[in-house]
């Protein structure tokens, strides 16, 4: 099991746009992918989930990784992270 931290650096956090393009970049690996904030947790594979936890500019978010690929999908994640928000 893999997991990172980060800050959201987008002045408006996570909105549709950037989340649809984080479930292309999760759609194409088989582990698990989680992303939490506040206690509350969501899978990573589902739009709704993801926008549900209302990640705004300074919150940090944890992405948790469990599976067989999960190092590729932790980096993959990892630098669409740092490249759009």
């Amino acid at each position: 099991m893999k997991t990172f931290d980060y800050t959201i650096t987008d002045a408006q956090g996570i909105h549709a746009r950037p989340a649809g393009e984080l479930i292309k970049v999760v759609k194409g690996f088989n582990c698990s992918i989680q992303i939490s904030k506040d206690g509350k947790s969501a899978d990573c594979k589902k739009i709704f989930g993801v926008m549900g936890l209302a990640a705004k500019q300074g919150n940090v978010v944890t992405f948790t990784f469990d599976g067989e690929d999960e190092d590729a999908a932790c980096e993959a994640v990892s630098e669409f992270m740092k490249n759009n928000l």
